[in-house]
């Protein structure tokens, strides 16, 4: 069974920096895209970061130059570094994994970035 547990949420001021943690278990199936998704009150879930199955990352605009993702296979765990964090990044922040025939999900994690 496919898990994922992330980590690493939590109130910070505006221009700190918080890292995110997503360890997976289960996966035994080749993935095409692995990342995080952000949900704020009142908005649609958006795609914040992801990185495919040769390990090309992509990003959105609003966190390019920001927020970098990464993955360590030995550890099954993909992380996003959050720096120069801003109001408008307060969410909740949910790991992904995409496959051929759908989609994984984490719990999430809240962000909360203060002025």
């Amino acid at each position: 069974q496919v898990q994922l547990v992330e980590s690493g949420g939590g109130l910070v001021q505006a221009g700190e920096s918080l890292r995110l943690s997503c360890a997976t278990s289960g996966i035994t199936f080749r993935i095409n895209f692995i990342g995080w998704y952000r949900q704020a009150p009142g908005k649609q879930r958006e795609l914040v970061a992801r990185i495919n199955n040769i390990g090309s990352p992509n990003y959105a605009d609003s966190v390019k130059g920001r927020f970098t993702i990464s993955r360590d296979n030995a550890k099954n765990t993909v992380y996003l570094q959050m720096n120069s964090l801003k109001p408008e990044d307060t969410a909740i922040y949910y790991c992904n994994v995409l496959r051929d025939s759908g989609n994984y999900w984490g719990q999430g994690t809240q962000v909360t970035v203060s002025s």
